[in-house]
């Protein structure tokens, strides 16, 4: 007989968390703009003649505060309506160079937007607002370049009958005028300039009279301006407005927009007029905001977008030359977590630091991707990937101070070492990444070098892991019994419920190729849960042919035992398929009840209570601790095949007598649990010989070949009735 044994359960309970309230969040809003509209207008006020009050100018700029809330939040990015914020600055006669930077600083600093919306509406949102402002100021500049040009046309109109007014008016507006302005003669050389022009250049207006505006450009640029003017006084439509560099006299680069027109003068000569804006404040803004776009703010290096346009452009003009070491610190959370953020921002600038100058000479781009994540691009034919990622390891290897703090930080390196060039960027970013995978997998401070072959298995296994829920609603799985058999008196005692998967690809799949995945991934509780019912319902036609001790034997895994509700789906099953409990034995792994948690255990009392039957799987390769045992609801113990598989005798395998110490742990075992007044079990039993010696242990249920393979219902069926025609 089998025999097993009963035990009482406990309850856990648990609590729900509370909620804040919005209206504390939106009255914290309101507060963090108003004081982001204070802030942006002392600036201005500090920077910028504002031909408003403090009073008037804290509400003009309010309403574009609660504009650009709105453009960080909005869910379509318009960016006519950033533009036009700019644009606003600009009526207002903010124009200053240095109110823009403000500007453009609070939006990437203050509290109010350096956090709202993502990176890249907020980089959208300041370079459109520049471009409106540039845009603006432009159209201002051209507005009063063409009132001097008309001045100057005007006043050469003018000369026969009022000379004398009209050169005054045109030396007025000549002289007074806030941009440069020459005055270049048909042989191309300047014949007059402003003051303006001569601050522009750093030089005297004075001594810039007869010689020509390209003498004064930067080397790479003098050309275009040279045959600018050139093309001016051979017939070229004007205006001609170009943007070019210019070299003041300590050597100081200068952006210039200039805008050059033709003007009659008497007696039938030519002139032209050169007005040159100074842009310098605008292109450097213009390349602080690049940089923002492509650079990472806290570390300085190579964002995400940067590098995979870097590693787009490698990709497509060569094959196979490109390497990538994917590193990500070990355990930085903890940092955060025990020190701070403003600590742990400090050690990944240190990290980042550490990683430039070990790599800035091997001609590497190093990039942080996000968080603690780092990532170097090698596309020098000459480089070595892995030396890269042992090099990025060792520059690690000191402790860091950070904020008074000696911290000792290492890192896992996922390298891909020259893969194949059918890879794209995003693939090739794929592949590090699952190769910085298997380096933590193994510890801390782990180098991986990327493996296709296995990279392709693993793919095939999450493959098959995708494909799972929807196998188990399709009925791809079925369930075969594998017989339990009486030693005593070889009778069918049970059956243990076993998955298989009849994939319409890759055919009849045995549960070594997807059990383990399915603990991995999650699938197997919904898998579980599906053999657990199609067992029962089985189990519940055979009760008219099978014996009263007869049961069904399912497995749960790790995951299930630790599901909150597995006693209630296990009731649940037994009331809708009409099983009795006492006819159904989970089976569960050593593992997934001799650990910490202590949820598995009350599930386990609430089922014994029930009725329901406990065995230990794999007995014997787990914790075996029996003291433990004793004080658990279990009813069976399976001694694991590999045990068994060492009782062979001569007539077994031909070549000598049993393995004694195997012999030896199964026949202590089957004592040890005979004590505990538990039912054994010996799996893996395939001769005839194992099967004697473990009934002369008085082993009590065997299952194996020997006995029968696992086998579809029918078989199971057929084998009931003969039994019971017998015994009849």
């Amino acid at each position: 007989m089998v025999r097993f044994r009963s035990y009482s359960h406990s309850h856990a309970t648990r609590t729900e968390p509370g909620r804040r309230g919005v209206l504390g969040v939106t009255r914290e809003v309101d507060a963090r703009r108003t004081r982001f509209t204070k802030r942006w207008a002392r600036g201005i006020v500090d920077r910028a003649f504002v031909p408003m009050s403090s009073d008037e100018l804290v509400g003009y700029l309010t309403d574009l505060s609660d504009r650009i809330v709105a453009l960080h939040t909005a869910a379509k990015f318009d960016p006519d309506q950033a533009r036009e914020i700019g644009a606003a600055l600009v009526a207002a006669d903010v124009t200053d160079s240095g109110a823009l930077g403000l500007t453009l600083t609070l939006l990437t600093a203050d509290p109010l937007t350096a956090t709202a919306g993502t990176p890249k509406r907020r980089r959208e949102i300041r370079a459109a607002l520049a471009d409106g402002f540039a845009a603006a100021l432009r159209e201002r500049t051209l507005a009063e370049q063409e009132s001097i040009r008309l001045a100057l046309v005007d006043a050469r109109r003018q000369a026969e009958q009022a000379l004398s007014v009209s050169q005054a008016r045109f030396q007025a507006v000549f002289s007074e005028a806030a941009i440069g302005i020459a005055l270049i003669d048909d042989q191309q050389h300047i014949a007059d300039a402003n003051q303006a022009l001569g601050d522009l250049l750093g030089r005297a207006p004075d001594g810039l009279a007869g010689h020509g505006l390209d003498e004064y450009a930067h080397p790479q640029d003098a050309e275009a301006v040279r045959s600018a003017v050139a093309g001016l006084f051979a017939g070229a439509p004007t205006p001609v407005q170009l943007e070019r560099r210019f070299t003041g006299r300590d050597g100081a680069l200068v952006w210039g927009r200039m805008t050059l027109t033709t003007i009659e003068a008497p007696a039938g000569h030519q002139y032209a007029v050169a007005m040159i804006e100074d842009s310098t404040e605008r292109r450097l803004l213009e390349a602080r905001l690049e940089y923002q776009a492509w650079h990472d703010p806290l570390t300085g290096l190579a964002n995400r977008e940067l590098l995979l346009k870097r590693l787009d452009e490698t990709l497509a003009g060569k094959t196979g030359a490109v390497g990538l070491c994917y590193l990500d610190l070990d355990g930085f959370k903890a940092v955060n977590d025990s020190y701070g953020h403003e600590t742990g921002d400090g050690v990944l600038v240190a990290v980042a630091q550490r990683l430039d100058l070990a790599l800035r000479r091997t001609g590497c781009l190093v990039a942080r991707t996000g968080g603690d994540e780092f990532v170097i691009l090698i596309d020098d034919p000459d480089g070595e990937p892995v030396q890269c990622g042992e090099r990025a390891l060792a520059a690690l290897h000191d402790p860091l101070r950070v904020g008074g703090h000696e911290l000792s930080v290492s890192a896992c390196v996922g390298v891909v070492d020259r893969v194949v060039d059918r890879f794209t960027a995003a693939e090739l970013m794929q592949a590090a990444d699952t190769t910085l995978y298997w380096a933590k997998s193994e510890g801390a401070g782990r180098l991986a070098v990327f493996d296709p072959d296995r990279h392709a298995r693993e793919v095939a296994r999450y493959s098959l892991a995708a494909a799972m829920p929807a196998a188990v609603e399709h009925g791809e799985f079925v369930v075969e019994y594998q017989p339990l058999v009486g030693l005593a008196d070889d009778r069918l005692r049970g059956v243990e419920a076993l998955v298989r998967w009849r994939h319409p690809e890759l055919g009849w799949l045995p549960p070594d190729k997807f059990i383990n995945l399915a603990e991995e991934t999650g699938a197997i509780v919904p898998l579980g849960r599906w053999v657990l019912r199609s067992a029962c319902e089985q189990a519940q036609r055979w009760q008219d042919i099978a014996a009263d001790d007869f049961f069904v034997s399912v497995n749960l895994a790790v995951r299930q035992a630790h599901e909150k509700h597995l006693t209630d789906e296990v009731s649940e099953v037994l009331s809708s398929t009409g099983l009795p409990a006492d006819r159904l034995v989970l089976e569960l792994t050593e593992s997934a009840i001799m650990g910490p948690a202590a949820e598995p255990l009350r599930a386990l009392h609430a089922l014994t209570d029930m009725g329901v039957r406990l065995a230990i799987d794999d007995f014997g390769t787990g914790y075996s601790n029996l003291a433990y045992l004793r004080r658990l609801p279990v009813h069976a113990l399976k001694i694991a095949g590999s045990f068994v598989s060492g009782m062979a005798d001569a007539t077994d395998n031909g070549v000598g007598g049993p393995d004694p110490v195997d012999e030896r742990i199964v026949e202590t075992l089957v004592e040890l649990a005979h004590a505990l007044d538990l039912t054994v079990i010996a799996e893996g039993v395939e001769t005839v010989g194992q099967a004697s010696r473990l009934r002369e242990f008085g082993c009590d249920v065997g299952q194996g070949w020997h006995f029968a393979r696992p086998s579809a219902p029918d078989a199971i069926t057929a084998r009931l009735l003969a039994e019971r025609n017998n015994h009849h």
